[in-house]
């Protein structure tokens, strides 16, 4: 039985009755649209990591100790424990940095939480409505952008918010798909809290690392609201006690109110970016600046070197200097704002095909290595959008082009079209999935709220893997 102390209101305890009296009939409609797209690409970016480097390796390394399980690994079609699927599925999710992310609270957010709830749908064992299903990843995902929103500056401390803030929000997600009640919903996120791990380090080594992080997020999700469904408690203070993660982490910066406050009312999700281009979101703007100076007719051969200006924060991300030699060279090239315009300028575009070694490697980017990347004074230390390159050329012109606004965010949306194109084309390079099978996960996704068993689109994607890149 738990002591009076266990029931003293704290933020945490709030949040997690909100969270339970939280239903469908709650959602407006443009959020449960919101939910549906970002579901739509986040299942196509997980096919589209098939591919990926590293992916093979993780769900050979997991499935060695698995002999079967409720779940699926949706790369292999293999059954595991609903914890290890939720971890591969959130690293699949996250490997070709193509998933969404909340521009302002600096988060990816998707590629947790929707592996999280279908693993969970998997372990229940019994049907799971679609309107359950979108309130589910509703609630995960807009716990997430508020955490994000709160902790303003994690990034910055050098935490990795995404791997950070993603198992808390996992757990709620998960604790409505279990059916938990308030109390514990509770000690679901506490128990998220306890593993709550993340670190930038992986990007400053270019590591394969980096693309696991979502995925323990997910995996500890999981873990936390099944732990807490039978009985184990968590910290009831997880968010504001000495040792929660306020303090602890956040080292007292913080926005406590934006974390409850408007709950049900007020929609963070509706801020959410989809990215168009498969690397760090911190480097988007730099790759629209190369679009635009190859439009005035500039080209590699003109530059004789380059500064690219970017907030405080975006720097420290991805403004090292280009390495062409890396060896991480993906990772690396994800992450550096001076490849994404090399990358750009030369080609056109920026594809998942850009971030392969081949054409990392490859000479004609090479100029890539005259360009410094500088914080701007004028723009705000933890900004995420604006960008400003400058570029010297041959003839003696100095050019200077600058974005403040960035594709994929709010302000600048993709359409839906660019939505199901990328879509269809992640599926293509991942399982050369085209077809009928493509068109039909389409409109099950678009249509789950009149699903009577959202696992059905686990289905859904297994029969796009008309080839099976990965074993």
């Amino acid at each position: 039985m738990n002591s009076p102390l266990a029931q003293t209101p704290s933020i945490g305890r709030t949040l997690a009755q909100d969270i339970a009296r939280l239903t469908y009939a709650d959602l407006p409609a443009d959020v449960v649209k919101i939910t549906k797209l970002f579901t739509l690409d986040t299942l196509g970016v997980i096919g589209g990591a098939a591919r990926a480097p590293g992916m093979a390796e993780l769900t050979t390394a997991l499935s060695a100790w698995e002999e079967d399980g409720k779940a699926t690994l949706l790369l292999t079609g293999r059954k595991a424990n609903p914890v290890t699927a939720a971890l591969a599925n959130g690293a699949a999710g996250h490997s070709l940095d193509f998933d969404d992310q909340h521009d302002p609270a600096r988060v990816h957010v998707f590629c947790v939480v929707l592996p999280a709830v279908l693993a969970a749908m998997e372990a229940k064992g019994k049907p799971t409505s679609g309107r359950d299903f979108i309130t589910a990843v509703t609630i995960g995902v807009e716990l997430f952008c508020r955490l994000g929103l709160a902790c303003y500056n994690s990034l910055g401390k050098g935490w990795h918010p995404t791997t950070a803030l993603g198992s808390i929000s996992a757990a709620a997600a998960v604790a409505k798909i279990f059916g938990l009640n308030a109390e514990q919903t509770l000690n679901a996120m506490g128990l998220a809290f306890v593993q709550l791990s993340g670190t930038t380090q992986f990007i400053a080594d270019g590591a394969l690392a980096k693309r696991v992080g979502p995925g323990f997020a997910a995996r500890s999700g999981v873990l936390a609201a099944h732990l807490a469904g039978n009985g184990i408690t968590g910290p009831w203070r997880f968010l504001e006690g000495e040792a929660g993660l306020f303090k602890l982490y956040e080292r007292g910066e913080v926005k406590t109110e934006i974390v409850s406050d408007g709950w049900g009312t007020k929609w963070e999700v509706r801020d959410l970016s989809m990215k168009p281009y498969p690397c760090c979101r911190c480097m988007h703007t730099t790759i629209q600046l190369a679009l635009d100076l190859k439009g005035q007719g500039v080209t590699a051969d003109d530059i004789v070197e380059g500064t690219i200006e970017l907030s405080e924060v975006n720097r420290k991300i991805v403004g090292a200097p280009f390495n062409q030699g890396h060896t991480n060279p993906v990772v690396h090239a994800q992450f550096n704002a001076a490849y994404g315009f090399a990358a750009a300028l030369t080609d056109g575009k920026v594809e998942i095909g850009t971030f392969t070694p081949e054409r990392i490697r490859a000479a004609d980017v090479s100029f890539a290595t005259k360009f410094t990347t500088v914080a701007a004074t004028d723009m705000d230390e933890t900004a995420l959008a604006p960008a400003r390159v400058r570029v010297r050329l041959k003839d003696g012109r100095e050019l200077t082009v600058e974005r403040w606004a960035v594709k994929g965010a709010p302000d600048d949306a993709m359409t839906e079209a660019e939505v199901f194109e990328k879509f269809r084309s992640c599926l293509a390079w991942g399982f050369g999935a085209k077809g009928p099978a493509v068109g039909a996960l389409e409109r099950d996704v678009m249509g789950v709220e009149t699903m009577t068993d959202a696992r059905d689109l686990v289905a859904g994607f297994l029969a796009c893997r008309n080839t099976a890149p990965v074993s």
